[in-house]
C-alpha cells in the first residue's frame, strides 16, 4: 500500500524544496514528486501531449484535469518507495474531486495527510519575483498563479478538514524548522 502525503501552499510557499529535503534525508523510505516536475517531465520529452502541456504552464493556466491525473496515478503506482510526497496538488476543486474518485477506486494508495505551508502574499510574491527564474516569475504570471491558488482554497481546506487530513503548518520560519516539523508530520503519520 502506497501511503500518500499532498503538499500544498501559495506559489513561493517553499513547498517544493521542503518535500524534496524530507525525501532525502529518508532517502530509503519516502520519495517525493512535484506535480509541476512530473508535467515538466512530460515537456521536456518533446512528446505531442508534453506540447500541449507547455501551451497551459506558460501562460501559468491549469493544465487538464485527465492529463495530471494520469501522470500522477502513473508516478504514484510506479514509484520505487511506499510513502510518496507530492507538492502542488490539487490546484482546484476539479482536480481535488478527480483525485478523491481515483483513490476510491484505487486499493493500493492510501491519502494520509494534506500538509498546507501558509505564507502571506507578501512573503509569497517576495520570494517568487526575487528568484526570478523563468518566464514564469513576473509580477502578471505571480498574480494569475497566486489567483489560481486561493481561488479554491477555502473549499480544498474544508473538504480535508471534514476528513480529518489537513493539518497546517507555518511556512515563514527558517527552513530547518519547516522540514523538521513537516518531517515528524510524515513519519509519525505513515508510522516510520
Amino acid at each position: 500500500m502506497k501511503k500518500l502525503f499532498l503538499i500544498i501552499g501559495a506559489p513561493g510557499s517553499g513547498k517544493t524544496t521542503d518535500a524534496e529535503l524530507i525525501a532525502e534525508r529518508n532517502a530509503d523510505k519516502i520519495i517525493h514528486y512535484s506535480t509541476g516536475d512530473l508535467l515538466r517531465a512530460e515537456v521536456a520529452s518533446g512528446s505531442e501531449l508534453g506540447k500541449t502541456i507547455k501551451s497551459y504552464i506558460d501562460n501559468g493556466n491549469l493544465v487538464p484535469l485527465e492529463i495530471v491525473i494520469n501522470t500522477i496515478k502513473s508516478a504514484i503506482e510506479k514509484a520505487p518507495k511506499d510513502i510518496v510526497l507530492i507538492d502542488g496538488f490539487p490546484r482546484s476543486v476539479e482536480q481535488m474531486k478527480a483525485l478523491d474518485e481515483m483513490l476510491k477506486n484505487s486499493n493500493d494508495i492510501e491519502l494520509v495527510s494534506v500538509i498546507e505551508v501558509e505564507v502571506s502574499e507578501d512573503v509569497a510574491r517576495e520570494r517568487v519575483l526575487g528568484r526570478a527564474r523563468g518566464a514564469d516569475d513576473n509580477e502578471e504570471v505571480f498574480n494569475n498563479r497566486m489567483k489560481v491558488f486561493l481561488e479554491p482554497l477555502k473549499d480544498i481546506q474544508d473538504f480535508y478538514s471534514v476528513q480529518n487530513k489537513l493539518i497546517k503548518i507555518n511556512g515563514e520560519r527558517t527552513i530547518e524548522e519547516i522540514v523538521d516539523e513537516m518531517e515528524k508530520i510524515v513519519k509519525e503519520k505513515a508510522n516510520i
